[in-house]
């Protein structure tokens, strides 16, 4: 077997794909750390501790952080672009409106470019909004509430935070509410009910009917 088989994943070779590997650190590139650091903060990240000439800051409910200092990286500061994904991204645009901080206005992919306002259906991964860090990295909120199948075991489901949990109940009971009217009673099942709604929003499984 040649080396370009590996890396293809060969399913002779599946070992890579038995090893959880979990992001943990993304690097951004800062030109001041001082004016990156107050920024940060001021979003409300939660500024961990770490070694000397490593700044280092985690978004609420993220497994993953992100870090810069002088000497992390040569990239030019302001180059960097990545994703925060939120439950309701118009409570996420008013917070960090709240912090000061200048955000575009919310707006979805139409198919001659992008259109003003929420995704007419709400859909996941299309209502989205952008800002930016003082060295110009830009930060893409992308609000997900159900997930594309197979992004997410089942068996690996969770909520990073009180604030997600909280939100995919009350989806669940929305979405509970029309169940019961459909079947026309009341179902006292509903917790039932309301754990395979949750997980099948994370895994993109077929909801309960």
């Amino acid at each position: 077997m040649s080396a370009t088989d590996t890396r293809r994943g060969d399913a002779s070779a599946p070992a890579s794909r038995n090893v959880d590997q979990k992001l943990e650190v993304v690097v951004i590139p800062v030109a001041d750390v001082d004016r990156a650091k107050e920024f940060y903060g001021r979003l409300g990240w939660r500024l961990d501790q770490t070694p000397p000439g490593i700044v280092q800051f985690t978004p609420p409910g993220s497994g993953c952080s992100v870090q810069f200092g002088p000497t992390l990286t040569a990239a030019a500061p302001g180059a960097a672009k990545a994703y925060l994904i939120v439950a309701d991204i118009e409570a996420a645009r008013n917070a960090l409106v709240a912090a000061g901080v200048e955000v575009s206005e919310i707006f979805h992919p139409g198919p001659g470019g992008p259109v003003s306002g929420m995704d007419p259906e709400r859909r996941s991964y299309l209502s989205r909004a952008s800002f930016s860090d003082p060295d110009g990295n830009t930060w893409l909120l992308q609000e997900i509430t159900t997930r594309l199948p197979g992004r997410i075991e089942a068996a690996a489901t969770s909520f990073a935070s009180g604030n997600d949990l909280s939100a995919a109940l009350r989806r669940a009971a929305a979405a509970h509410g029309e169940h019961e009217k459909r079947i026309g009673a009341t179902d006292e099942n509903w917790p039932d009910w309301y754990a395979a709604y949750m997980v099948s929003e994370q895994t993109g499984a077929e909801p309960p009917r």
